[in-house]
């Protein structure tokens, strides 16, 4: 399915106020315990400076911790792309 850029533009300038999610469900506990990570196909390996905290929080979660870290980046960018 495609979109005109006419309708793009349209849809961008709607304030989120306007929207209405109602019909939406909340993202519960059960959804992350069964939510799969999609893992891009290009990577690069680069050092980052992390909190402990937050270090200790995703490890704690096992193996992959470090492919989490990149879907929690990835989640926040595609949930803040409009800044």
């Amino acid at each position: 399915m495609s979109i005109s850029p006419n309708r793009l533009k349209k849809l961008e300038n709607i304030p989120d106020t306007a929207i209405d999610t109602s019909d939406i469900p909340e993202l519960d506990r059960q959804f992350w315990e069964t939510a799969k990570m999609v893992k891009p196909l290009n990577q690069e390996a680069t050092l980052i400076q992390l909190d402990q905290d937050i270090l200790d929080w995703f490890k704690s979660k096992g193996k992959g911790y470090e492919s989490l870290i990149n879907s929690a980046l990835r989640s926040y960018i595609e949930q803040n792309s409009s800044l």
